[in-house]
């Protein structure tokens, strides 16, 4: 039982996505902190009480007020589009062009497969060969 979970564990895209995770992890906070302590306050010069995240829109209840916190809401929109621009720039773009150095490097030749026509000759002239 063992074995097979240490097999699982040390296979190369286990340990791959571990690492991936983990610098997610740490890069995510990063980029919250470049959001929370810059852009957000940038963006909070321009919100009525100062600070984007304790933004809230308040509608009249019947029973009481209903605070929305669209503040929160824009910053984590923020968030998420800090996080995709930095990770779309930072990594797709240069994986894509390594990606593409590499099959300018080692052109792929496409070898045409033959029809089922060819084929089924073949096999009719093998068998004609068997028999003979």
């Amino acid at each position: 039982m063992f074995q097979g979970f240490k097999e699982f564990i040390m296979r190369g895209n286990v340990i791959d996505l571990a690492v991936a995770v983990i610098i997610g992890a740490a890069f995510g906070a990063i980029v919250t902190a470049v959001v929370d302590y810059v852009i957000n306050p940038l963006i909070g010069a321009f919100v009525p009480s100062g600070a984007l995240s304790s933004w809230v829109i308040t509608f009249p209840g019947i029973f009481a007020d209903v605070n929305f916190g669209i503040g929160a809401i824009i910053q984590a929109i923020i968030n998420f589009l800090a996080i995709a621009f930095v990770v779309y720039f930072a990594l797709v773009v240069p994986m894509n062009k390594l990606a593409e150095r590499r099959a300018a490097k080692n052109p792929v030749v496409e070898v045409e497969a033959p029809t089922q026509e060819e084929l089924l000759t073949d096999i009719r002239d093998l068998l004609k060969q068997q028999n003979a």
